[in-house]
């Protein structure tokens, strides 16, 4: 599977950045210089939801940026091909290691099958790029230790495939990552460094990936904004953040838009698609049942004069609960 250009632009954009990065030293700095270099000030703009000043509050001082893609727009093939970017700019000592996390057991189960198929695209361009020493691991096999001895580490990239509610200290399973892990007995003594994880034993698996500093894949990163979540990516220390999503939050730090036309000129998309922009969602609620009810009133004379009955509909995609801002259905419905 070859890179569509939409896509190959995205990594160019995002190679850019981390260039922006070491040449500044600054986050904030590197950000703006960013956009100016694409003839963007984001200075001079106000109350714009996806460009504003940098935001540094995940994870003070770490990197993390996004790639607004639409659904179907590759991303997870993206992000496959954006590790190599990224190590690129890490420093040459440190481990290989992502904590690549999605938003539910369903994605994670088929992420973890497609990253762990040595046929399957996604690994194929992993491979290419890694010389082959590359290795897979869901969450059990983490607490075995399998694959992932520090000797092993230094040796691979290590691909870790996890969901946040696996790593959430509130329930039973979420907390087997903080206990004592004999497995991974060895990672104090040859990652150990940075700070304890308050209530994590020292051999516990969450501890041992906070001293590996990954690079953070977050796939469907809308999803991941609960404060207890934010507070686990801290947690892991993390070297680099990558967020994916079609639906940005408002203090995303986007530095690669891609829009649905993009799709439509490579055949991502095989329906007939016609695009338009609002500035805000009573808007596109509005200009949609407008053009339903013209549609329906063209529908009834057409079958009025014989033609074939025609039903037109509206489908709007709510958001979930999990962020106030959130398009709720509550919210869609009322407005």
């Amino acid at each position: 599977m070859e890179l569509k250009q939409y896509q190959q632009d995205t990594l160019d954009d995002l190679a850019a950045y981390m260039r922006q990065v070491s040449e500044d030293q600054d986050l904030r700095k590197a950000y703006a210089n960013f956009w100016i270099k694409k003839g963007i000030d984001i200075s001079t703009i106000d109350n714009n939801r996806f460009i504003h000043s940098y935001d540094n509050s995940t994870v003070p001082g770490i990197p993390r940026v996004m790639f607004k893609v639409p659904t179907a727009g590759g991303k997870t093939f993206i992000a496959s091909n954006a590790l190599k970017v990224i190590f690129d700019h890490l420093p040459a000592e440190q481990p290989k290691v992502v904590a690549w996390f999605v938003p539910s057991d369903s994605i994670l189960k088929q992420t973890y099958k497609n990253l762990s198929d040595p046929e399957h695209p996604y690994r194929q361009r992993i491979n290419t790029h890694f010389n082959n020493r590359v290795v897979v691991v869901d969450k059990e096999t983490a607490l075995a230790g399998t694959g992932i001895q520090p000797g092993q580490i230094r040796e691979q990239l290590t691909i870790f495939v996890l969901s946040v509610q696996s790593f959430a200290a509130n329930n039973k399973d979420g907390r087997r990552v903080f206990r004592e892990n004999s497995s991974l007995a060895d990672y104090a003594k040859a990652f150990g460094h940075g700070e304890r994880i308050e209530g994590a034993d020292e051999t516990s698996l969450i501890q041992a990936i906070a001293h590996l500093n990954p690079v953070v894949i977050i796939d469907e990163s809308h999803n991941f904004e609960a404060k207890l979540r934010v507070e686990m990516f801290q947690q892991i220390n993390p070297s680099f953040i990558l967020d994916l999503t079609a639906t940005p939050r408002e203090k995303s730090n986007i530095i690669s838009f891609v829009d649905a036309k993009k799709l439509k000129d490579a055949n991502m998309v095989k329906l007939p698609v016609i695009l338009y922009n609002r500035d805000n969602t009573t808007d596109v609620l509005f200009n949609a049942i407008t053009l339903r009810n013209t549609l329906e009133k063209r529908a009834v004379e057409i079958r009025k004069k014989g033609g074939r009955y025609i039903r037109p509909i509206v489908l709007v995609q709510a958001q979930p609960k999990s962020y106030k801002y959130n398009e709720t259905f509550d919210k869609v419905k009322k407005k």
